[in-house]
């Protein structure tokens, strides 16, 4: 059984150019530098969005107690770019049912995750 994150942006307004651009670039930049090969999932975005949804997409998280934790940590950093990406949007963002709160300072983190 796997852990995930997902994450969506609703808006009325679709994506800018520069916004797809820079959604692109952090999606590219993240995967090439995930912490461990891409056998698990990275930032994957689905292509069919529900009327309203800017960008929607998950990543699965590794099973293994040791790559989970660093694996979080970039996802994490990877989420918070796509929302300063995307910021006028009403985002949400979950660990399986969890929603992980919005830190306009730190963006999304977990407290003690990264010590």
């Amino acid at each position: 059984m796997g852990v995930s994150l997902y994450y969506t942006a609703r808006r009325a307004t679709l994506l800018t150019d520069s916004e797809v651009m820079a959604v692109g670039q952090a999606v590219d930049t993240f995967n090439a530098n995930a912490p461990f090969s891409l056998e698990e999932e990275g930032l994957y975005l689905y292509d069919r969005l529900d009327p309203g949804t800017v960008l929607d997409g998950s990543t699965k998280l590794p099973s293994a107690d040791d790559r989970a934790v660093p694996s979080l940590v970039h996802w994490l950093a990877a989420i918070t770019v796509l929302r300063r990406a995307v910021p006028d949007a009403d985002w949400t963002f979950t660990l399986d049912d969890y929603e992980i709160e919005w830190d306009d300072h730190a963006g999304y983190h977990l407290p003690g995750l990264a010590d």
